[in-house]
């Protein structure tokens, strides 16, 4: 179960990554704005996602991802998350894998633990693609992972299951990706 949420985290780390380094601060001819949220203010920022990289590519942009993209290689779920979709990722930051008890993402990445790792990663991703405008406060969305995540609004800061979200609305071609800084463990 564990190995699962790893591998559904690494695949939202990576996704994240790549859309966050990918912008850089150039801009392309068709790139759409999206919205950063800072967890330090409430303030919204813009930021221009290509729209030529998918949800993967944006995690494997980012340096702040690299943890998610490895457990997404590792559970096999790139190609799937590659697909079509669309897809909605709330992608763990290193951070919000290094809090985890010591040795937890060490054994995840363990061949022996794919299982847990897909489950878990699985639980980072939600199908369609869900913009942060269209989340309401005590609204439960449905992961591929089967569980469900709950949405709490407060004071304008949004967070999923408690882990806020830091970044949201980095879109790729097949979907939406919301930066988070904790890691979502399913109940099973």
């Amino acid at each position: 179960m564990k190995k699962n949420v790893l591998n559904f985290l690494m695949v939202v780390a990576i996704s994240t990554t790549t859309l966050v380094a990918c912008n850089g601060g150039e801009t392309a001819k068709e790139e759409s704005p999206t919205e950063v949220v800072t967890e330090e203010t409430t303030k919204v920022e813009t930021a221009v996602a290509p729209e030529s990289k998918d949800v993967v590519d944006i995690a494997i942009g980012s340096t702040d991802h690299t943890t998610l993209v490895t457990a997404v290689t590792t559970a096999g779920l790139v190609e799937t998350l590659k697909g079509a979709g669309p897809f909605t990722i709330f992608a763990p930051t290193n951070a919000a894998f290094s809090a985890l008890p010591a040795g937890t993402v060490e054994g995840l990445l363990k061949p022996e633990s794919k299982a847990s790792l897909t489950n878990i990663l699985k639980y980072h991703v939600v199908a369609g693609a869900v913009k942060a405008a269209d989340l309401k406060d005590g609204q439960k969305v449905k992961t591929l992972q089967g569980e469900e995540l709950t949405v709490t609004i407060k004071d304008g800061k949004v967070m999923i299951n408690g882990a806020n979200v830091t970044a949201a609305d980095l879109t790729g071609t097949n979907g939406v990706v919301h930066v988070i800084d904790a890691v979502l463990l399913p109940k099973k």
